[in-house]
């Protein structure tokens, strides 16, 4: 296309384009890298995990120790792992459905039930390995940062690195409850005050009563009293498994007291009974012989048959 300008002289006219969608072409495809199943299933932070996994080499072939944290709607997990070319070693377990054998039958994803099972898993761990009586942990929880100490004269402190996978990690979260359980159950675990709660990031203040306070359920207690005055039919409704059980808001501190006691005493693993099946069920078609085969098309046939006359 061209155009004539008031000076006669023969000038191209410029075409504005429409928009033209980037295509992606043959050479991209084939360089195109498939990207780990977990991670697009959005499970694994692999950025995290090399992090964690990855030992230093002047350790050879020591493992190293991670505390696996995840929780759930209905059920806090907590794990102690170390990673191997073929995959995860699992060297304890505990989970919050356990609690109900220490004692603790509702709220197992508070705060309070979160530092219940980690201390559940530290205690199994170290009893586990034989260092339960070496490093009892802090048995006076007061809420104070109390980091594990070595002995002059025996094994080092049992250490691992926290794993909180793809949760958020802000102040107060219910996974740093896990961590301070563990902690005080006798764990060497790195941390700091900063993200639990009672800690203040605008004054830089960290309030050791709050923390106690939480472990012990003093705000579900306080929250339990504010709504029985404002709502008592809210109250009935929320609260209706703590009434069934005579939980009362004064009751807590007590509870958890005893739940403590109850992990440290016995913190082994009990597996469940669950009695063998009577018949098995089986859901493959079996296999007809060639006489079987034979006689269901003779029955055929004389069903026709029947059906015709």
């Amino acid at each position: 296309c061209w155009i004539f300008r008031a000076n006669r002289r023969r000038q191209p006219c410029v075409k504005k384009m429409a928009f033209v969608k980037v295509v992606k072409n043959k050479a991209y495809y084939k360089r195109y890298q498939v990207k780990y199943r977990r991670r697009r299933e959005g499970k694994t932070d692999y950025h995290a995990r090399r992090k964690l996994v990855a030992q230093d080499k002047n350790k050879y072939n020591s493992p190293k120790y991670r505390f696996i944290v995840r929780r759930t709607n209905k059920d806090v997990i907590c794990q102690v792992a170390y990673a191997k070319v073929s995959g995860d070693m699992i060297m304890a377990v505990a989970y919050a459905h356990e609690l109900p054998r220490y004692g603790l039958q509702v709220g197992l994803t508070n705060y309070a039930a979160c530092y219940c099972t980690g201390l559940l898993c530290a205690r199994r761990l170290l009893d586990k390995l034989g260092l339960a009586d070496k490093y009892a942990g802090v048995t006076d929880v007061k809420g104070t940062l109390a980091p594990v100490k070595a002995l002059e004269d025996g094994p080092r402190p049992f250490r691992a690195f926290m794993d909180v996978g793809l949760a958020r990690t802000t102040t107060g979260a219910k996974i740093f409850s896990v961590l301070k359980g563990a902690s005080d159950g006798g764990m060497n675990i790195p941390h700091s005050e900063k993200r639990f709660v009672g800690y203040d990031t605008n004054t830089k203040k960290f309030k050791p009563d709050v923390m106690r306070s939480h472990i012990f359920g003093g705000h579900i207690a306080s929250y339990m009293k504010t709504l029985q005055k404002e709502d008592p039919e809210q109250y009935k409704q929320q609260f209706a498994r703590y009434i069934n059980l005579g939980i009362q808001p004064e009751h807590l501190e007590a509870l958890y007291k005893k739940v403590h006691a109850a992990i440290r005493k016995d913190p082994k693993h009990q597996s469940s009974a669950k009695p063998a099946p009577a018949t098995r069920k089986s859901y493959k078609k079996q296999r007809l012989s060639l006489r079987q085969r034979r006689d269901r098309v003779r029955q055929k046939k004389a069903s026709a048959a029947a059906a015709q006359s």
